[in-house]
């Protein structure tokens, strides 16, 4: 069996469609998904996809921080799971409300988020310290024995949707 590239992307509004996963019963209006392959290269093209998405939904204060966090969360799904056999892909959910804007990384590695404290000369190990400075809330949930989701919220402040 050969590794799966590329990618797949799907933006849809979703009048008043509740969530799945990280943010159960929440109404959303806009979603986003996007499949990467586990390579460095996802981090870019997920983090340029954000954006795009943000401003596409009038959401164009936002994209800084967002394109931040989805860097650190798409990275730690590329490292969990670039190591799997037949490196399973990794995806990137977008979800706005009315209220707050949600961004999901879903990985197939058997392993949890273990958040740790880096040390000053440390090269990486800040990114869920990132992600917990810039978004409202974060945590992870597992979906299944090989499925996970990190995910981030940041609230809308009363701007509107697109």
């Amino acid at each position: 069996m050969t590794a799966r590239s590329g990618t797949r992307a799907v933006t849809e509004l979703t009048p008043g469609c509740p969530a799945r996963g990280s943010t159960a019963g929440a109404a959303f209006h806009r979603a986003s998904f996007l499949e990467l392959a586990p390579l460095p290269g996802a981090v870019p093209c997920a983090r340029l996809h954000t954006v795009h998405v943000l401003h596409e939904w009038g959401l164009r204060a936002m994209a800084e921080d967002a394109a931040l966090i989805v860097s650190e969360l798409i990275t730690n799904a590329v490292d969990a799971s670039i190591v799997l056999p037949h490196r399973p892909p990794i995806a990137l959910r977008l979800l706005a409300s009315e209220k707050s804007l949600v961004i999901e990384a879903w990985d197939r590695s058997p392993l949890d988020v273990e958040p740790r404290e880096a040390t000053p000369d440390a090269e990486c190990g800040r990114g869920l310290t990132v992600v917990a400075a810039l978004s409202d809330r974060w945590d992870s949930k597992r979906t299944g024995p090989r499925r996970k989701v990190v995910w981030a919220e940041l609230a809308l402040c009363a701007r509107p949707l697109g």
